[in-house]
């Protein structure tokens, strides 16, 4: 028996049928299932929606969770990512979202993906994530939060530049002149990084890749680096504040 946690951020009318057909597989496989508690608020305004049991919700995973399935797109999963600081619970997404390249169960191939899951059929492919913490609090973030694709600081509400001042390992880089700096994860290197021509790394390369945003250096390039190493960032610009993205999350600082 495998006691699954199931969560969303958001929810439509067309992703009903999905939502019961995956409930009655994993409850044939006699599986304990549990809602995100946000999530299980979203599902009361679809009634056709069978077997929502109120008493089985949660708000924290902990490691008596077997599996944690995420019923949307990457952005979902991403959001979900921040629940498993510390644990060793695999992760999987269906892919009812615009975007699968994380998410990875397509609607078509649910019912035997599913069945693969309970059967244990399947292949854990470790990823590394990325943990921020500063000398200031962040509105809006928690200290040592996570992400899976990249951490982002960039300029706000301004043409002007920023300097991003990098040290690895205490060890003194260089000053970014740029419109922003991503630290990316090997999973995250095909994401904003690339768009910011960043290579793509193998998952199991254990590698971090800085990427400038529009640098003003022109000798200034995407940098492959150890992922045992610690980024310190002290960034500056002429305005009061700038913006940091964690995946999906973004606040301003």
């Amino acid at each position: 028996m495998m006691k699954i946690a199931l969560f969303g951020s958001r929810f439509n009318a067309e992703d009903v049928s999905v939502l019961n057909v995956l409930l009655d597989k994993l409850q044939a496989g006699q599986s304990q299932v549990y809602f995100e508690s946000r999530f299980f608020e979203i599902l009361q305004e679809f009634p056709d929606i069978k077997s929502v049991n109120p008493s089985q919700t949660w708000t924290q995973l902990d490691s008596s969770f077997d599996l944690l399935i995420t019923i949307g797109g990457d952005g979902t999963l991403l959001r979900a990512i921040k629940y498993l600081n510390g644990l060793e619970v695999p992760v999987v997404g269906i892919n009812t979202g615009r975007l699968g390249f994380l998410a990875t169960i397509p609607k078509k191939f649910l019912e035997q993906s599913i069945d693969d899951l309970l059967a244990k059929r399947f292949i854990i492919s470790e990823r590394c994530v990325l943990e921020i913490s500063s000398n200031h609090p962040i509105s809006g973030l928690m200290d040592n939060e996570i992400a899976l694709n990249e951490i982002t600081v960039s300029r706000k509400d301004t043409t002007a530049m920023v300097k991003i001042e990098t040290l690895l390992n205490g060890e003194y880089l260089t000053s970014y002149w740029a419109d922003g700096l991503i630290v990316s994860t090997p999973t995250g290197s095909t994401g904003y990084s690339l768009s910011c021509g960043g290579p793509i790394v193998m998952p199991q390369s254990n590698n971090l890749v800085l990427t400038p945003i529009a640098p003003h250096n022109l000798n200034v390039r995407p940098l492959v680096i150890p992922d045992h190493l610690e980024v310190t960032l002290t960034v500056s610009s002429r305005t009061e504040q700038f913006l940091v993205s964690l995946d999906s999350t973004v606040v301003s600082v």
